[in-house]
């Protein structure tokens, strides 16, 4: 299959897609106002430019509507997000274009439907990022793909993340995606602080897996196993797991007995670094992540991962399984895991590699700063493609 009816960081060569609009030097620069679902979210903070952009149109982001008091801007909360509402679409006019990134778990494909329709009506394109083309947060998939296929099929642009996604949705929907990459997750004051301080400690290989509070498509109990003797005859090697208080406490609301019995027993015969712990604000998760060497992911299913861009953004190796398309975002230690179960022989090999390989660096902070403008060049394009 040729890769050559992808756009790659904003380079249009998809046979029979609508040419974006060529970008013109103006004093006087175009405002386009972007309905962004969600707007307070890491990622779409990151996709667009830190520094002016000369010659391309300015991106104007609504901030997002409280969803209790849809006449107030919300902070942090967004969930559920008020500008999936029809009603919300057709009263409100102060935007051009919307661009879906995730949110829509909770509207139904009649729901989502009824949404487009109200878009179309007062004529604002849909622009939509296909970040996951299977929930991580649902054992069943039907749901979702009802979801994407209302979604995908009716958008008036695609984005994704790798060639390996687009290339799914190709061969699923017969529709072409830009590809975009993941821009860096982690701001760069941070990344500057702790590419210069050393935080991991000396003579030590660190192993995490951090189970979170255990959605549907991990399945840590077989990567622990293997780990637990894998690191063991690993000189210098410690396995530390962290999970959270809701799934590794008996008065947790989800309380997961199995994998808490296997943990504590391994962490009193000393074969483990267990913390258990509340959820991480920001800060805490990049000095937890910046402790490891080596941080795996213990996913049976999914897409794309904003944990292993984190991690590339701090210089930390990450272990990821075969499902989905993470090998695609960066370089990783890669084994062999899905809903068919996990090849430990493969899993064993990537920590040994990674063990071997030594301390990652981390991406460079002016890598990250050029793709961010480059990604958020290519934003740029397709949306002022769809307003020409």
């Amino acid at each position: 299959m040729s890769q050559s009816s992808v756009l790659t960081e904003g380079r249009p060569v998809a046979p029979g897609t609508k040419p974006a609009a060529g970008i013109k030097d103006s004093a006087e620069p175009r405002t386009i106002r972007v309905a962004s679902i969600p707007r307070g979210h890491v990622y779409v903070r990151h996709i667009d430019a830190d520094d002016a952009m000369p010659g391309y149109p300015r991106i104007e982001r609504l901030a997002d509507p409280d969803p209790a008091q849809p006449g107030r801007a919300a902070q942090s909360q967004w969930w559920p997000p008020a500008m999936l509402e029809a009603a919300w679409v057709r009263s409100h006019s102060e935007f051009d274009l919307v661009h879906l990134q995730f949110g829509f778990d909770a509207r139904s494909p009649e729901q989502l439907r009824e949404w487009i329709e109200a878009l179309d009506e007062t004529g604002r394109p849909l622009v939509y990022t296909v970040h996951d083309l299977r929930n991580p947060h649902h054992d069943d998939s039907a749901e979702h793909d009802a979801q994407l296929d209302v979604l995908v099929p009716t958008a008036a642009a695609l984005i994704t993340l790798t060639p390996g996604a687009a290339a799914e949705i190709r061969e699923r929907w017969g529709r072409e995606a830009h590809v975009l990459p993941h821009p860096h997750v982690v701001d760069v004051d941070t990344m500057a602080r702790m590419a210069r301080g050393a935080s991991r400690s000396a003579g030590e290989f660190r192993v995490g897996v951090h189970v979170k509070s255990l959605r549907a498509n991990m399945d840590p109990l077989p990567v622990l196993r293997t780990l637990r003797s894998a690191v063991a005859d690993l000189p210098g090697a410690v396995l530390q797991v962290n999970g959270h208080r809701d799934v590794l406490l008996e008065d947790g609301a989800r309380y997961e007995p199995t994998l808490a019995a296997f943990l504590r027993r391994a962490a009193s015969d000393g074969e483990i670094d267990l913390r258990i712990h509340d959820f991480f604000d920001d800060a805490q998760l990049w000095e937890y992540l910046g402790s490891l060497d080596v941080s795996v992911l213990p996913y049976r299913f999914g897409t794309h991962s904003g944990w292993l861009e984190a991690c590339r953004d701090l210089g930390t190796a990450v272990a990821a399984p075969t499902c989905g398309y993470y090998a695609e975002q960066g370089d990783v230690f890669s084994y062999e895991h899905d809903v068919r179960g996990l090849d430990e022989t493969s899993l064993v090999r990537a920590i040994r590699e990674a063990y071997d390989q030594g301390r990652a660096e981390p991406l460079s902070i002016s890598a990250r700063r050029a793709q961010r403008m480059r990604i958020a060049q290519a934003h740029a394009r397709i949306y002022e493609g769809l307003l020409a």
